[in-house]
């Protein structure tokens, strides 16, 4: 009876041909959308911080089981109960203003508060059925943040399926730790082992996530932890690319059209930090072998047993572990603006290691290096509090780093390509660069590359015994110096060691020095005009940015030869 009578409610409400809002307030059922939980199912819930969403359900059998699995935050869950009249009052008490539907729901009987619980973990109630025909009511609230809740309801006391079911043996155990690796095992799972009886199909699977923040009580929770940390990596590479497009230069005096070629300004994007890892194993195995990882740094292992079907997981009780130290491995500490010039052996277990504390109360600085040759690459990872904050491929070109926010850093530095079972000269076996690391106390971002380091000569003005060039610079006041070599059948060979600067030029070979700079970028042009020359005769000129911090940026070398008849 009392199933008809909320039925004839419910299609009372719908059908009616006004809304709520023509209703008189005197005449308003208190009634709100509700959602209604099936038996048997899981029901996903969203809370919006500070609200709280209810659940309804009714019962059919003697004993109910109720569980309920926070994402990663505290939440406040309640189960409460209300009985069920077959009818209305014959004789209410209410005002004769009042409809017949709000006296029958202000006629139910008092809520009654069967279960409460506050916390992270899952939690579950099981118990008998409250009265016979009762309406159950799950309240649910966040008061932290926004979060995702599941809610699973069972009638009866069978047991459930739609979580999968953990060995006796919960525990996470770990085999072996290497210098980059972590080994742990788990019992299986005893779903795994009667489905895998029957079935040749588990429709069942371990994930195993390995972090440096701590253990994880559900997926959910870790899946969240790293959504936030990808959105956190495209923020900081969006504020790294602002104000970095490329631009087109314009020089009206000279009738200035563009560029030979424009090559992309380095990026200092970051690369995603790898505060995860994880790895999926086969049904059968309850073994994994995680590798990849950092020396010396403590993480901590989990193992979730995942049910594909129903969408559910559990998790085992992880573990940490801690990865051993490269005791043959030294750090070289680096010097406050200092330039070094340092070679790693070829082959992918030879490294070499730098650390760098920044000063002042900001913590940022500037790394910038350079491979010295252009067949050959290297690799360079920056990492701080355990946590890699940049991994970069450095070539021929100047490549910057901005250093943020970490009391020291560890600067890692790998040869790419190569093999080092050859016998090769030391050249070719040894990938040579040259770096310099400095504290940035007033700048916020890493220094402005100019967009193109390429040298412009202009034929109509070139002369027996003069020519003009010109570069492009930036909005920032630096130092620009200019150099030239003539070239003859005795030097003819042109050095390929990039990484030579201004400091091994002779004093001979410089021509100038002149601070520029133009607060509009597509403007921020200068020239030069190199007078005293030989008539045809080939000369190579170079410009070298000199800044306050870093390497000094070299533009590419520009040769020209003069005229013989003028």
């Amino acid at each position: 009876m009392n199933l008809s009578w909320s039925l004839y409610l419910a299609v009372t409400l719908i059908s009616s041909p006004h809304s709520f809002s023509d209703l008189a307030p005197e005449n308003e059922v208190p009634l709100h959308p509700t959602t209604w939980m099936g038996e048997g199912k899981i029901t996903p819930v969203h809370l919006a911080k500070g609200r709280t969403r209810r659940l309804y359900f009714t019962l059919q059998k003697k004993t109910l089981t109720v569980s309920v699995s926070p994402c990663s935050v505290t939440i406040e869950w309640s189960l409460s109960a209300r009985a069920l009249k077959d009818k209305p009052p014959k004789n209410p008490h209410l005002s004769s203003r009042k409809s017949m539907p709000e006296m029958w729901w202000k006629g139910l009987g008092m809520e009654t508060i069967i279960h409460t619980y506050t916390g992270k973990a899952v939690d579950t109630y099981s118990g008998p059925a409250y009265e016979a025909s009762s309406l159950y009511i799950v309240s649910l609230r966040s008061t932290e943040q926004d979060t995702q809740v599941t809610v699973y309801l069972q009638e009866g006391p069978r047991p459930s399926g739609a979580f999968p079911e953990l060995p006796s043996d919960s525990q996470v155990h770990i085999l072996g730790v290497g210098l980059t690796s972590v080994t742990v095992s788990w019992a299986p799972s005893p779903s795994i082992i009667r489905t895998s009886l029957h079935s040749k199909k588990v429709p069942y699977g371990y994930c195993v996530l390995v972090n440096l923040n701590h253990n994880y009580r559900n997926l959910c929770a870790a899946h969240e932890e790293i959504r936030k940390e990808l959105e956190s990596d495209k923020k900081r590479e969006k504020k790294d690319k602002q104000g970095k497009d490329l631009v087109l230069p314009i020089l009206n005096a000279w009738r200035w059209q563009h560029w030979d070629t424009l090559e992309d300004r380095d990026s200092s994007a970051v690369a995603r930090s790898d505060s995860f890892k994880g790895c999926v194993c086969r049904e059968a195995e309850s073994v994994c072998t995680i590798s990849g990882l950092l020396p010396d740094t403590r993480y901590y292992v989990d193992v979730f047993l995942i049910d594909r079907i129903n969408g559910t997981n559990v998790a085992y009780t992880g573990t940490l572990a801690h990865t051993h130290e490269e005791a043959w491995q030294a750090v070289t500490p680096l010097q406050e603006g200092q330039m070094q010039r340092v070679s790693v052996r070829a082959g992918s277990k030879n490294s070499r290691h730098f650390r760098f504390r920044p000063r002042g109360w900001h913590r940022n600085g500037i790394l910038t290096l350079q491979c010295c040759n252009a067949r050959h690459k290297a690799k360079v990872d920056v990492f701080s509090r355990g946590k890699r904050l940049f991994s970069k491929e450095v070539d021929n070109q100047l490549a910057q780093i901005w250093l943020e926010g970490g009391p020291s850093y560890l600067i890692r530095l790998q040869a790419l390509g190569g093999n080092p079972k050859r016998k090769l000269d030391l050249e070719t076996s040894r990938v040579f660069l040259k770096l310099q690391v400095s504290s940035a106390y007033h700048c916020r971002a890493p220094p402005i590359l100019p967009p193109t380091l390429h040298l412009k000569s202009f034929n109509k003005l070139r002369s027996c015994s003069s020519v003009t060039l010109a570069w492009m610079g930036t909005e920032e006041r630096s130092l620009y110096c200019l150099y030239q070599r003539r070239i003859t059948d005795q030097n003819k060979e042109n050095s390929t060691d990039h990484c030579l600067g201004p400091e091994s030029r002779p004093a001979t070979e410089q021509v100038l020095c002149k601070y520029f700079q133009d607060l509009d970028p597509r403007r921020a042009v200068t020239t030069a005009v190199i007078r005293g020359l030989d008539p045809g005769v080939l000369y190579v000129f170079d410009v070298y940015l000199m800044r306050r911090w870093g390497l000094p940026v070299k533009y590419h070398s520009k040769t020209v030869r003069t005229r013989k008849e003028c």
